[in-house]
């Protein structure tokens, strides 16, 4: 099963408002990113282009989403509310009910993207910057 499959299996699976909600996020962030990639890791859907950008995980009571970068984005619209104390992470905490500023996600998504592009990576056997 590839990652979509998982994925897609994972948002069944849950079966109530959570996996709702992913299913929701998922749509989003494929518009918002149409160049990310599906990956699941760590037993959670994640999105990456150049680097990961946002995991989705489900828990009991909330869905979490996670920008691995999210200490270095511009947060104007004040989303975050969670992860406050890692280095380079940040998360929202979607409860039962909670409403979404859907544009205001969207333009996280696009900016953590845009941050990923922004450092080339280095060549590990090189040293070198790839392009």
């Amino acid at each position: 099963m590839n990652a979509s499959e998982q994925i897609t299996k994972h948002i069944h699976d849950l079966g109530d408002w959570r996996g709702k909600l992913l299913e929701q996020l998922r749509k989003l962030i494929r518009d918002a990113a149409p160049g990310a990639i599906e990956e699941w890791k760590w037993n959670t859907p994640v999105w990456s282009q150049n680097g990961n950008i946002v995991a989705i995980g489900a828990f009991q009571d909330h869905v979490k989403i996670n920008f691995f970068k999210g200490a270095s984005l511009d947060d104007s619209q004040g989303l975050f509310n969670a992860g406050f104390e890692a280095k380079a992470n940040r998360a929202i905490d979607v409860h039962e009910g909670d409403r979404i500023n859907t544009a205001a996600l969207k333009d996280l998504v696009r900016a953590a993207v845009a941050l990923n592009g922004a450092k080339p990576k280095r060549n590990t056997s090189t040293g070198q910057k790839k392009r």
